[in-house]
């Protein structure tokens, strides 16, 4: 999430199925929850979204996840960050996302500057229809490059996200800038 959002009250997805919480949701089945989220259109339309900055409504996640949906103006981004211990899940529900990851393992703790191999980088374009699920300590970044159009996306994400890691990048060269806990973006 941004540092300075326009945050929705939360809503449940129309679309959760009841799940055993004694089951932790595999990548695959957090995958078929932001599909399924994703083709609610009432649930889409129903986004608040604003001019200026992502907006976002928490929704329940299958098996105790946490899930979002999140709204990005023209323009805007994550910059670079992680997820920590959590695998998650997310789909382009309207307008179109490019996410660019790292395909390198990066270590979980003890760094603040890495120096980046050559041929690390992958970048995906996410029209609507379009995710993926990933690992934990996935590294990337998530864009809207429109100029005109909004876009609107589902994330899902288990267990639920214990922080974020930001980073910057200069070239081949990552910084852990911050370390972000729930408290921060809730």
């Amino acid at each position: 999430m941004s540092s300075s959002p326009s945050v929705s009250t939360p809503a449940p997805a129309a679309s959760t199925p009841v799940h055993d919480p004694t089951h932790a949701p595999t990548q695959a089945e957090l995958l078929d929850f932001v599909r399924r989220t994703a083709a609610d259109t009432e649930l889409i339309e129903s986004l608040p979204l604003d001019p200026e900055g992502r907006t976002w409504v928490r929704l329940e996640g299958p098996g105790g996840s946490e899930a979002w949906l999140i709204g990005w103006p023209p323009g805007t981004g994550t910059g670079w960050h992680d997820h920590a211990e959590s695998v998650g899940a997310f789909l382009t529900a309207s307008g179109e996302l490019k996410e660019n990851s790292l395909t390198a393992r990066l270590p979980a703790d003890g760094w603040k500057t890495l120096e980046l191999t050559e041929g690390v980088d992958r970048e995906r374009r996410l029209p609507a229809g379009k995710g993926r699920a990933f690992g934990r300590h996935h590294v990337h970044e998530v864009l809207n490059e429109s100029t005109d159009q909004h876009a609107v996306s589902v994330h899902a994400y288990y267990p639920p996200l214990p922080q974020i890691r930001r980073y910057s990048r200069t070239g081949q060269v990552l910084r852990l800038e911050q370390v972000e806990r729930p408290a921060d973006w809730q």
